[in-house]
């Protein structure tokens, strides 16, 4: 496997396009800036050098290259493979509510005996994570396929994502890339480090990803009272305090930050899926805490399985991540950086919610993780 990753920023490219490394085979990935014209020019030239190669990418809250956290920027990995196939499925999104069925569809198109790994990009805000995610999980079953991506992102304004479908930045629309191959092999690892406060609650009226009671009151009026002077800054100020959502004491806890709120419904909407019955409490985090789970996701036991091989490193971190951390927020790339072999490039986004298998196999929607896709072939 042959890879390299460029950066363009302040109207120019850190390094030339090897546009020898374009082939059938070879997949480009982009995370670019949410301001389209921003990024216009230099994915013009993207398809342009690599115009047989399957090219995908999304907005971003914040671009990430190797360890550095960049703004109006387009941080790109080129990879060509030499033993594995790769294969492209997209699938238009009408509405959130067809969350489900898009995720059947993806699965299913990409689906064969040989397939090892599935990587995803979604449009951020109209989609129900959960919801593609079990649509995935429903096609695979327990088959020894790991799926890992994440939600486009748009900073703090939550106001317009983009996915990349032929040089053409849309939203609404889903793009997956299937790995196929004996030798291809793709390690991962997500981790928070946010802590539970104050006390345990109970889901008592949600449809799916929108919440509209809790403890039989109204959803926003319980954030409002947690969040006071912060809760005029919704739903942005939410991301410093997620959700934690338990289903029952035997399923793995999941975190769920918001997406958009209903005044006039007192209804708040999160990225994937609030089921009535759960039990929830508020998180917070700090600094340090942050940072640690970054790390913890880099030296997870999927993670270390990785053998020094020429590989590339998908770091996917929630915007909310990137809010708390402020200034600090290349502490948590350093934390990755440092733990990752020395042959292993990196590249990722801050996202508006992240995909990765949960302890039992099957992928999910997370929030407020540190996502990492480690890719890498055999010979």
């Amino acid at each position: 496997m042959i890879r390299t990753t460029y950066l363009y920023k302040n109207k120019s490219w850190n390094s030339t396009l090897d546009s020898t490394l374009d082939s059938k085979n070879t997949l480009v990935i982009c995370f670019g800036s949410a301001n389209k014209e921003s990024v216009k020019l230099p994915l013009d030239e993207i398809y342009a050098s690599f115009s047989q190669s399957i090219i995908i990418g999304c907005s971003t809250a914040g671009e990430i290259y190797q360890d550095e956290l960049h703004e109006e920027s387009l941080s790109v990995a080129v990879i060509q493979f030499e033993k594995s196939k790769i294969k492209l499925e997209t699938k238009e999104l009408g509405t959130s509510f067809e969350s489900y069925e898009t995720g059947i569809d993806i699965a299913n198109n990409l689906f064969e005996k040989d397939l090892r790994g599935i990587f995803i990009l979604s449009d951020g805000l109209n989609v129900n994570g959960s919801q593609l995610t079990k649509g995935i999980n429903f096609i695979l079953g327990n088959d020894d396929v790991v799926v890992t991506g994440g939600l486009a992102g748009d900073g703090p304004r939550f106001e317009n994502t983009w996915v990349l479908l032929n040089n053409k930045q849309v939203s609404k629309y889903v793009t997956a890339v299937g790995f196929y191959g004996d030798n291809f092999h793709m390690a991962h690892g997500s981790e928070g480090g946010w802590v539970k406060f104050g006390i345990k609650r109970h889901i008592t009226k949600s449809k799916d990803n929108v919440l509209y009671e809790i403890d039989d009151k109204p959803a926003l009026e319980v954030y409002n009272t947690y969040l006071g002077l912060q809760a005029k800054d919704l739903p942005a100020s939410g991301l410093y305090y997620p959700l934690m959502v338990q289903e029952n004491e035997y399923t793995q806890y999941k975190i769920r930050t918001i997406l958009a709120i209903d005044e006039k419904e007192q209804s708040i909407t999160f990225a994937g899926d609030v089921p009535v019955d759960s039990e929830v409490m508020f998180m917070k985090a700090s600094f340090q805490q942050l940072v640690n789970g970054a790390k913890d996701a880099s030296t997870s036991e999927m993670m270390l399985k990785h053998n020094n091989e020429p590989a590339l490193n998908i770091a996917v971190s929630c915007v909310g991540r990137k809010l708390v951390l402020g200034q600090k927020t290349e502490d948590e790339l350093e934390a990755v950086v440092k733990n990752l072999d020395e042959n292993t490039l990196q590249v990722g986004y801050y996202s508006y919610g992240e995909i990765s298998p949960l302890s039992n196999g099957k992928c999910d929607l997370h929030n407020q993780t540190m996502t990492l896709s480690l890719i890498w072939e055999t010979k």
